[in-house]
């Protein structure tokens, strides 16, 4: 056992351990306690972040859980169909896109330290230079490992919101804007659903004003997903 624990923690293995650890902590924090920390990525070509800051208003932006936050393909593509960057590429292809982006890192990160920890064991070289080449070299295997192993869940969580439940049908609901918007420009509402108050993103349906507080009808729900249209109620 002593053993065991210095080739965790000899020079090889020691920062793929620690980070396992955090990330071992972070996800029982987060199933224990229920942590929600939540945000709300687009990405776009020509800026490589592109957020909607109309989006967001101050003092009332929305974060979604890391654990089940996902990169939709529909939000790397660019709005003239340019190639796609090499690090749009990546994520795509080992799965990072459509799949909770933490599963995917999680899984990597656990494929590549069990990987250097089974070869620096057999090889004796935990604790020298060939351990660290193999430290380093395993990172392409482990992703391709994750990869495979991802495959399966693509399927189960495309059957989840962002929250990891059964999505719920919020076509014909009412909801309280929690923002003004008009034109453009989309805000946040609160509708009352199976008696819980979820956030959403709204946008007005035919680009009239809505205001803040006011009472909206919830019409149908974007092409990309990621919003709904409303109008008044």
């Amino acid at each position: 056992m002593e053993n065991f624990i210095d080739l965790l923690f000899s020079s090889s293995n020691l920062v793929l351990t620690y980070l396992l650890l955090l990330l071992f902590i972070y996800w029982i924090l987060t199933a224990v306690s229920g942590i929600d920390f939540d945000y709300d990525v687009d990405i776009d070509v020509d800026v490589d972040m592109d957020i909607d800051l109309e989006a967001v208003d101050a003092g009332n932006m929305d974060f979604e859980d890391v654990s089940s936050g996902e990169i939709d393909r529909e939000h790397i593509v660019h709005k003239r169909r340019k190639p796609l960057k090499w690090w749009q590429v990546f994520l795509i292809y080992f799965n990072f896109v459509g799949l909770p982006f933490m599963f995917t890192f999680t899984s990597w990160i656990f494929f590549w330290w069990i990987s250097t920890v089974t070869l620096t064991s057999i090889t004796h070289s935990a604790d020298n230079s060939i351990g660290h080449f193999i430290m380093i070299g395993m990172m392409i295997p482990a992703l391709f490992i994750t990869k495979i192993f991802t495959i399966p869940f693509k399927g189960f969580f495309k059957q989840l919101n962002r929250d990891g439940d059964t999505p719920v049908d919020f076509i014909g609901r009412q909801a309280t804007l929690s923002s003004t918007i008009s034109g453009d420009k989309m805000g946040n509402a609160e509708v009352l659903a199976d008696g819980n108050p979820m956030s959403i993103y709204v946008k007005s349906l035919d680009g009239s004003e809505l205001r803040f507080r006011e009472s909206v009808l919830i019409i149908k729900q974007s092409n990309d997903k990621n919003y709904y249209l409303v109008s008044k109620s």
